[in-house]
């Protein structure tokens, strides 16, 4: 089956379902296409948004959608496992390890553009990451 958005010669919308493509045109030059407003056979097809099944339509939107996402996708779960997140505290805590007034461990966090800058500026080695953290999402 397949379904019509319809409109006659005086502008009413209405829809129609046919056996194929060849039904359609079939009952139409029949005259047997009709107008559910108004009865007028002078119908012809409107334009139509296509159809796309559910099965088609990707619905995992967290999997990588190419090689690039994949490869991305696997250095952040490498960072995520190998280090901890501290969060908006991380300028803090990569000043202190580099002071030596906290012990030095692989960390992963988010700064201001300033505060990083500030760090580089200081000598203290630090590199912006090529993604988002996810950490504590599902």
């Amino acid at each position: 089956m397949i379904r019509y958005d319809l409109r006659c010669e005086k502008g009413h919308q209405f829809d129609g379902w046919f056996r194929s493509s060849e039904g359609f045109e079939a009952l139409k030059k029949a005259g047997q296409v009709a107008c559910t407003h108004c009865g007028s056979v002078v119908v012809e097809k409107a334009l139509m948004a296509p159809g796309i099944a559910v099965s088609e339509v990707k619905s995992d939107l967290h999997s990588p959608r190419n090689p690039q996402e994949a490869a991305l996708d696997k250095l952040r779960r490498q960072v995520e496992e190998s280090s901890d997140y501290v969060g908006m505290s991380f300028a803090a805590e990569a000043r202190a390890m580099h002071e030596g007034t906290a012990p030095e461990r692989a960390i992963h966090g988010e700064a201001k553009l300033e505060d990083a800058r500030k760090l580089l500026e200081d000598g203290i080695p630090v590199a912006p990451l090529p993604f988002r953290t996810r950490h504590g999402a599902n």
